[in-house]
């Protein structure tokens, strides 16, 4: 790679950002800016505020909450939600939406399960078909978006569409059912179980494989933006495409990683799903990418790319997966949960920004 793609300059957001202007002043101000105001400047702060106000909300309103069972299925609801929103925030952060992820994530699972199924093999030859398919249908997607420059958004409500119609048409014509064979008796299956859907003990709790998972990803994709060369070039084209272009920045190539990311996202979460109840039913998905893009948003990735990080869905994730149970633990109405949703969205959306604002101001 030449010299020239380290020279990209940093969008708003990434690491390095924030460069003296011209004429002097800026860079004194930097240095002046205490370590309070420092952090308050990070994107991930204003969710993990909200986080911790939501957790003693429910600490207080629903005891039950407290118990260490409580907690694991919290982590573990969480863990499903943020192994998906990171990938995605990742893609946001580099300027780009997948409005096709949720149902992409029952795309893989419906291949696994019918190729191992229909074919008889071992279940790990469907595992790599479907990491295999996942993987295209997220390259294809950047594809169109880098060849076309069609809005993301457009590309991937196209593949949303045909993923929804393909799961139903095929797994209907395949199985004769809207819902794939049972497969937890053939090889390969115990072995798969272990490593996408097991759980481990935790002084007497048991906690489900996904959180550990969730948590790894988290720190990688962490050493990803802020470690490596591959990070900047995220930011550099969610907030300054053409710059980073006029640079050398591999823009096209970067996007296209991206989208394949949420494409391995979606492999994995569906290899979870399938393996954790042996069948896979064809039209879920649907209304789940609304959850990964909420998460990464409270998590502090801007709509318009180039600011975000990959703690913040962390906590996005945590939020959500709080509130799904929350609001069971309290006894109340689960109807309310989507408005819940909503208004935690926008609660954490005005603090995010009301945090960004005090700090610069500051």
């Amino acid at each position: 790679m030449s010299s020239t793609a380290r020279q990209a300059p940093p969008a708003p957001g990434a690491p390095g950002a924030g460069a003296p202007v011209p004429g002097g002043g800026g860079s004194d101000r930097a240095r002046r800016r205490s370590p309070a105001v420092a952090l308050l400047a990070r994107p991930e702060v204003g969710v993990l505020l909200g986080a911790l106000a939501v957790l003693v909300f429910f600490l207080v309103a629903a005891p039950a909450v407290r118990h260490g069972g409580s907690t694991a299925t919290i982590l573990y609801q969480s863990s499903t939600i943020g192994i998906m929103a990171l990938p995605v925030a990742l893609l946001m952060i580099g300027g780009e939406f997948d409005l096709s992820s949720g149902v992409a994530v029952i795309t893989s699972a419906l291949t696994a399960s019918m190729l191992s199924y229909q074919l008889t093999v071992n279940v790990w030859t469907g595992v790599v078909v479907a990491l295999l398919v996942s993987l295209a249908i997220g390259a294809l997607n950047g594809w169109l978006v880098v060849r076309t420059g069609l809005p993301s958004f457009l590309v991937t409500l196209g593949t949303f569409l045909i993923l929804q119609g393909v799961n139903l048409a095929v797994t209907k014509r395949v199985t004769g059912n809207v819902a794939t064979d049972d497969i937890s008796d053939m090889d390969g299956f115990d072995r798969a179980r272990q490593i996408f859907a097991s759980s481990f003990g935790v002084g007497g709790v048991q906690v489900k494989t996904t959180v550990l998972w969730w948590l790894l990803f988290a720190a990688l994709a962490t050493w990803v933006l802020l470690r490596t060369r591959f990070g900047n070039w995220v930011f550099a084209v969610g907030g300054a495409r053409e710059s980073a272009r006029a640079v050398g920045v591999p823009v096209d190539r970067t996007k296209i990683i991206l989208f394949m990311a949420v494409g391995f996202g979606a492999w994995f979460v569906g290899m979870h799903n399938l393996f954790s109840f042996h069948t896979v039913q064809s039209g879920e998905g649907v209304g789940q990418e609304l959850i990964y893009i909420a998460a990464a948003v409270i998590g502090g990735c801007l709509l318009t790319g180039g600011q975000g990080s990959a703690v913040g869905p962390v906590f996005g994730a945590f939020m959500f997966g709080l509130v799904n149970q929350g609001i069971v633990y309290a006894g109340w109405n689960p109807d309310w949960f989507k408005a819940f949703l909503g208004v935690m969205l926008l609660g954490a959306v005005l603090v995010n920004l009301y945090v960004r604002r005090t700090a610069s101001r500051r």
